[in-house]
């Protein structure tokens, strides 16, 4: 093998390992750590795929409108590791989200920290329901 071509096996290697790393990304940039927001709503529909999963709940405002929230949740690799599967958060299911709002104005979306059921109680049995201590 010639020079150039270990020159471009070399180049492909460190872009192939090295994309990945660099594309997850932190979620300050997109969602404001200091506006966090409390909600409850009926699960409108439920994304399960890569590289987010996404929750879109139908939440009544306080002059008593219906709208859209987009929740963003963990990578779904992750999720499946503490119990979740598609079939986790059904349609109509009503849940209380906490979490980051969305630097993007005009929109309603959220950075989910915390999930429970309308009741208060873990989305799955044994599921933590407070976020960890991160002091």
């Amino acid at each position: 093998m010639n020079r150039k071509a270990l020159i471009a096996v070399g180049l492909a290697l460190m872009i192939g390992v090295g994309a990945p790393i660099l594309a997850h990304h932190a979620s300050a940039p997109f969602y404001d750590p200091e506006d966090r927001v409390e909600l409850q709503g009926a699960i409108t529909r439920f994304v399960f795929r890569n590289p987010h999963a996404f929750l879109f709940l139908d939440v009544t405002d306080e002059s008593g409108d219906v709208v859209e929230w987009q929740v963003e949740l963990g990578a779904p690799v992750s999720l499946r590791r503490v119990g979740w599967t598609p079939d986790t958060l059904e349609v109509g299911m009503v849940v209380n989200v906490t979490g980051n709002r969305s630097r993007a104005e005009g929109t309603h979306g959220l950075c989910c920290v915390r999930m429970t059921r309308e009741d208060g109680g873990p989305v799955l049995e044994g599921g933590r329901v407070r976020e960890a201590n991160t002091n």
